[in-house]
């Protein structure tokens, strides 16, 4: 795989919370190598409330966050994907768009901040332990060697990433 910038899609249902969160961090982590993305198959039009809190926490400028449909990036004049990755279990079952250019997909599933229950102390502390987790496999991921790597290494690392449950 060349050495140019790979485009990473992050995909999950509401696209409110994972997807946001893997978004920015690749973002942030991928600097130069990647530039990320987020979309959902039924978004819910806002972003998490816990997820902005602890992004802006986090230094992160959350101002071009939107929750977004995955159509969007199926459509004519669309970034073309070198990977797409599912990280939430019902987006994974759901049947998605086509992508242009055939990218690599894999599934990183990750509990659902959104599913939090208890206090907001609780459910704030819920969210940055994704966000732990989330993190952990972006920067393993960002780390690949991937202009070293044959396509079929590469797919066969970012599965067995998805299949690790150490950190998720």
């Amino acid at each position: 795989m060349s050495d140019a910038i790979k485009n990473v899609l992050f995909l999950c249902t509401h696209n409110s919370a994972r997807s946001v969160m893997a978004e920015a961090l690749l973002n942030r982590l991928g600097t130069g190598r990647f530039k990320a993305y987020s979309a959902g198959s039924s978004p819910t039009g806002k972003i998490n409330p816990y997820v902005a809190a602890l992004l802006e926490k986090l230094g992160f400028d959350i101002s071009g966050f939107r929750s977004k449909p995955w159509d969007e990036f199926a459509a004519p004049g669309a970034p073309q994907m070198n990977f797409v990755f599912t990280v939430c279990d019902q987006a994974a079952g759901e049947v998605c768009p086509v992508w242009p250019g055939q990218p690599m997909t894999a599934h990183w599933g990750f509990p659902d901040p959104s599913s939090a229950s208890g206090s907001d102390a609780e459910k704030a502390a819920f969210t940055a332990d994704v966000f732990r987790m989330i993190e952990r496999r972006i920067r393993i991921f960002s780390a690949l060697p991937l202009a070293t790597l044959s396509n079929l290494e590469i797919k066969t690392k970012i599965d067995e990433m998805g299949r690790d449950r150490s950190g998720a």
